[in-house]
């Protein structure tokens, strides 16, 4: 029940390490923490959880409607849209369930609306319906003009990625797990389990969870797969200024190609407006970098679907990396010869079947060996939300009588109070660099981005972390 980024590593053998902290790592460390027999490690190489894919997403809670049926993919999807619905109302992670708009802008998209409906209902997705252009019009009026109409999806949501990623590693540390920071695992090799050769040394589990996103499929050519190959696809988004939200009430999608769900234009819980992502393939894993030929694109694209939202500004702009194989599933697999379950080519879907995938993985696992013993469930958490829509503590006169610090605001563009602040460095997974600290704050993240809140947040973080 650690959190460590600096030393030697514990010599004694784990139960199981689970490789990669993003959304899927933190979600298979909590549930296989619900065995109080287990001892459990959670490995990253970064000096923080959620540092890959699952920072840079477009945050959507999905119902599953377009997945491709009978897949792997479709069932851990369609069981983990209902699981994290659940998780995130009892511990206070803010989901907005605006429904999303499939939009067809020429006849060859309005006549694929009526394939993807019946596309939904295999994916027992029952209440999309066919809007045409005057209902579509009515929902959305800012749409820009010539929507022929929409395939509408009620239980699209929005959800906030990095709580829910801090949540799943806060409930695993409490029940028990250790969770190492800063460990890149360069080397594994048998010996009775598993031994891995990490950036801090040399640490020992008796079974192994690969669950490390872009570069699982490396970990897995070290055990002697060829199972699948990581083509890094960059997806860059633009952010717009929360003066820009009242302009789009749903996610408007595009009608969905072989590369993906194609440029959207959505909320987000924070109250910003993402416009994005592109889809290049790439060979650099570490390639997050923005490109002014991918943002002009991204205009461009939006200009037709909003066309009011390019008169707003820009906040922020990001790049993520997406784990594409070329495969139409996830890729886990079992190895139960080698104590040894694959988590690979989970998509941006990963974070809302992260708990489903996390109970199949827990069933792979026994399935090759491993003695679960008796479950204990993990203590209730309650996260801080960070919900445009949801009550902050500023806004709490309760909160601010028992405790000042709550009223008192530092960043004021999204109203992050000095309360807040202290709250996060002290937490369970507390945050390593300003970056974790806006993640779990917002601080800095708002329209100045940092520019005059900056060096009072610096100040509260450097006297928070010291020794």
């Amino acid at each position: 029940m650690t959190v460590t980024a600096a030393g030697p590593l514990p010599t004694a053998p784990y139960d199981v390490a689970v490789v990669g902290a993003g959304v899927v790592g933190c979600a298979i460390a909590r549930e296989l923490a619900r065995r109080p027999r287990l001892r459990i490690a959670l490995v990253e190489a970064q000096d923080d959880i959620g540092q890959g894919t699952s920072k840079a997403n477009t945050a959507i809670l999905h119902t599953g409607f377009d997945a491709t049926p009978g897949t792997l993919e479709a069932r851990l999807v369609r069981e983990g849209y209902t699981r994290l619905g659940a998780y995130a109302a009892e511990t206070g992670i803010p989901v907005e369930r605006v429904g999303a708009l499939l939009v067809a802008w020429d006849e060859e998209q309005l006549a694929a609306l009526p394939r993807l409906a019946e596309k939904a209902e295999r994916n027992a997705c029952h209440d999309t319906a066919l809007l045409g252009p005057a209902e579509l019009y009515a929902r959305e009026p800012h749409l820009g003009p010539g929507a022929l109409g929409a395939l509408h999806v009620p239980g699209e949501s929005i959800i906030c990625p990095w709580t829910t990623t801090l949540a799943y590693a806060t409930q695993a540390v409490r029940a028990g797990a250790d969770l190492h920071l800063n460990t890149a695992v360069r080397e594994v090799s048998p010996s009775d389990g598993h031994l891995l050769t990490t950036s801090r040394g040399t640490l020992r589990a008796r079974h192994l969870v690969n669950a490390a996103g872009l570069h699982a499929d490396t970990l897995d050519r070290a055990l002697g797969h060829e199972d699948f190959t990581v083509t890094p696809r960059r997806g860059q988004l633009l952010v717009y200024d929360k003066l820009a939200r009242p302009l789009v009430r749903h996610i408007l999608l595009p009608v969905p190609t072989a590369l993906g769900k194609g440029v959207l234009v959505a909320p987000t819980v924070h109250g910003n407006v993402l416009l994005g992502p592109t889809a290049e393939d790439l060979r650099d894993k570490q390639a997050t970098g923005s490109t002014a030929d991918g943002l002009a694109a991204l205009r461009d694209k939006g200009r037709r679907v909003l066309p009011a939202l390019l008169q707003e500004e820009v906040t922020a702009v990001y790049a993520g990396l997406r784990a594409a194989t070329g495969h139409e599933d996830y890729r886990i697999t079992a190895h139960p010869g080698q104590a040894y379950v694959t988590v690979g080519g989970i998509r941006s879907t990963g974070l809302t079947a992260s708990q489903a995938i996390a109970a199949h993985v827990t069933g792979l696992l026994a399935a090759g060996g491993l003695d679960l013993g008796p479950v204990r469930e993990p203590e209730p958490v309650t996260m801080p939300n960070l919900g445009e829509a949801f009550p902050r503590p500023y806004q709490r006169p309760d909160l601010i009588a028992a405790d000042p610090e709550y009223g008192t605001l530092v960043c004021h563009c999204e109203r992050v109070s000095r309360g807040e602040i202290r709250d996060a460095l002290a937490s369970t997974v507390p945050p390593r660099s300003l970056e974790g600290l806006r993640r779990r704050t917002r601080a800095r993240a708002g329209r100045c981005q940092g520019f005059y809140c900056g060096a009072a947040v610096r100040e509260l973080f450097e006297r928070g972390t010291r020794p």
